[in-house]
């Protein structure tokens, strides 16, 4: 599995999760702010070392994050 996982939803059916965090900052239901940290980096859940997961989704479906970064 994805270990600890945030999602942060931006409105409109968009969304970003990052996994596989050692802490996570940012509780749920919490509202945050462009720039601030919500999670750290880790090894949690099915991972081969310490990364950083990243996606970026659309009504719930991963889509290439380049379309949005």
């Amino acid at each position: 599995g994805y270990g600890y996982l945030v999602v942060v939803d931006h409105g409109n059916g968009l969304a970003t999760a990052s996994a596989h965090n050692s802490v996570l900052v940012a509780a749920v239901g919490q509202a945050v702010a462009q720039g601030e940290t919500v999670a750290l980096a880790g090894s949690t859940g099915n991972s081969s070392g310490p990364h950083v997961h990243f996606e970026v989704r659309v009504n719930g479906v991963a889509v290439d994050p380049l379309l949005y970064l």
